[in-house]
């Protein structure tokens, strides 16, 4: 659905949220492979200890909640690249939250972070995207956007609307010449994660998430998603009658 990548040196990739995680593997790997990579984020000591010793690398924190940041930091890299290749929008936030435990303002703070931080985004990138009328842009959005999930009251939503957008996006940009990825993780061994209190099935490391992320861009796949072994059964899952589903999903997590 996108066009294939036979090789990753010299090209241009802009990474936002690369400081630890998924984001900061996808790096690393890009970077062996001779792109050239920018990665941001809020936290600066990270991304300056990912482009330790590394010249074809270069930090640019920003907070992706800050509009004007993100235009800034991505009028300063244009200003250096002739191009965009590929930006990975992989920043987000995560809160458990059920209904019992319903906090407005937090809701709110986890949706600017995880939709308007990617709108931000947004709104520098495409001019360029559009301008080359080559390039491509990944969104890690979530296997919890798929349908509700207990403990993702917020969190799911903001996923299910970034894939949602990921869809649009791809009917506007594809004939464009412009790739546009859906990134749909299941649970990942990351630092959102960490304080999870429930059993997390199929988990995999950062550098597993980002190799099965970077495989699926290098192939061309529009829908993104692993480990199958369980992104597949949450896929067949919203499949069944709502009765079904909801049966499935208390029976399967316990909650």
């Amino acid at each position: 659905m996108n066009r294939k990548i036979d090789s990753w040196a010299g090209k241009h990739v802009w990474i936002i949220g690369a400081s630890s995680g998924i984001g900061a593997a996808c790096a690393s790997m890009l970077l062996e492979q001779g792109a050239c990579v920018a990665v941001s984020a809020r936290n600066l000591a990270g991304l300056e200890r990912l482009c330790e010793g590394q010249p074809l690398a270069q930090a640019l924190p920003l907070d992706i909640t800050q509009a004007e940041q993100v235009r800034a930091v991505c009028a300063h890299l244009m200003s250096q690249w002739s191009s965009l290749d590929l930006v990975l929008v992989v920043a987000g936030g995560y809160q458990a939250m059920r209904a019992d435990s319903f906090d407005r303002a937090a809701a709110t703070d986890l949706l600017a972070l995880n939709v308007g931080g990617v709108f931000n985004c947004l709104a520098p990138v495409l001019p360029v995207l559009l301008r080359q009328k080559a390039g491509g842009i990944g969104i890690v959005a979530s296997v919890a956007g798929y349908g509700g999930l207990p403990k993702a009251l917020a969190y799911g939503a903001s996923k299910a609307a970034l894939i949602n957008l990921t869809e649009s996006l791809y009917l506007d940009l594809q004939p464009q010449g412009i790739g546009v990825y859906q990134i749909n993780p299941g649970f990942v061994d990351t630092p959102l994660t960490a304080s999870n209190d429930f059993k997390m099935p199929a988990l995999i490391s950062a550098e597993e998430a980002a190799g099965a992320m970077l495989r699926g861009i290098e192939q061309g796949h529009f829908h993104i998603h692993f480990p199958k072994r369980f992104s597949n059964w949450l896929r067949l899952a919203r499949l069944l009658p709502y009765r079904a589903y909801f049966w499935l999903i208390r029976k399967v997590t316990g909650l």
